[in-house]
């Protein structure tokens, strides 16, 4: 009997409820690491922090379908290649129910500010001393020290937007100086330029309204930067800002759009006969096709070079 029209069951949470120690001889990696990333610096530092710290953040898996005992890595690539390198047999993971909820990992290529941020508290709650930290990053202590203050005066929703961006630090101390609406605006603003350069977030804040400011008193004319083009500045913002809120109340249907497309268009190209014709009489087009399948999962360049490719 159908039982059609009925409501599908919801669907169950993304991940196992409890962490596992899963041997590491049964997990498959479903990409190589660049022969320039266990040279790099950021493999250096990940590498001394899981030495002196301990694994922080587990590995994120997926049980290989049709084969039992056996997982496929989501997310950890480099920290399983450390692991693996120590001789280690065994390692703490997250189990995925869906190998699809974590897909949006494919797109981080190293460790973002506030994650790092998360891991140094963790790290410090644990009781590991600042000294120690410091010495397995390879920083100084005093960077250690404002790493872990990182988001002291910024507001729940400004890190929310910029949990996965890699901004520097010094970025943030731009963004104490505005009220959390400011702050929630300037993230945005950020998003939208794909800019989290320490220059830029001083633009915005020179084109923040007093009022819009922890401390009024502090509004003064930046050397360099003259009341007109201040003035101009806040009004490009702010067009920009609007253009924000068009562009986001269409984004999430042009997005499913183009992920149906997109996936329409791969099976098309399963097709063996669709597939011959193509290459037969239209080989540019065939070309084309396979750039869009291609760039449904093709994660984004890191900006830091490939020696600071992650997970």
């Amino acid at each position: 009997m159908t039982h059609m029209g009925k409501t599908p069951p919801p669907k169950g949470p993304g991940f196992e409820p409890t962490l596992r120690q899963i041997p590491i001889a049964t997990i498959l990696p479903v990409k190589q690491l660049p022969i320039t990333v266990p040279k790099g610096q950021k493999y250096a530092q990940i590498a001394a922090s899981i030495r002196e710290a301990g694994l922080i953040e587990p590995l994120v898996v997926a049980r290989a379908p049709g084969q039992d005992g056996t997982f496929i890595l989501l997310d950890g690539h480099v920290r399983l290649h450390v692991l693996k390198e120590m001789g280690e047999e065994t390692v703490t993971s997250l189990v995925a129910t869906d190998d699809e909820s974590f897909t949006y990992n494919k797109r981080i290529s190293r460790l973002a500010t506030i994650q790092e941020h998360k891991m140094i508290l963790r790290a410090i709650e644990r009781g590991v001393p600042e000294a120690r930290i410091a010495a397995a990053l390879n920083v100084d202590v005093a960077l250690i020290r404002r790493k872990r203050t990182l988001l002291n005066g910024i507001c729940p929703e400004a890190a929310e937007l910029l949990k996965d961006k890699h901004c520097p630090v010094n970025s943030f101390r731009s963004l104490r100086k505005m009220k959390p609406l400011r702050q929630i605006q300037a993230a945005e603003l950020m998003i939208a330029a794909n800019n989290y350069t320490v220059a830029y977030t001083e633009a915005i804040l020179t084109a923040t309204d007093a009022e819009d400011l922890v401390d009024p008193e502090m509004k003064k004319e930046t050397s360099g930067i003259t009341r007109e083009q201040a003035e101009r500045m806040k009004a490009e913002m702010a067009s920009l800002q609007k253009n924000i809120k068009l562009i986001e109340g269409t984004l999430g249907p042009d997005h499913l759009r183009l992920v149906v497309a997109g996936r329409y268009v791969e099976r098309l190209l399963t097709n063996e006969r669709i597939n011959r014709y193509l290459e037969k009489n239209h080989g540019e087009i065939l070309g084309e096709l396979g750039r869009i399948v291609a760039g449904l999962s093709r994660p984004e360049p890191s900006s830091e070079g490939p020696d600071e490719a992650d997970d």
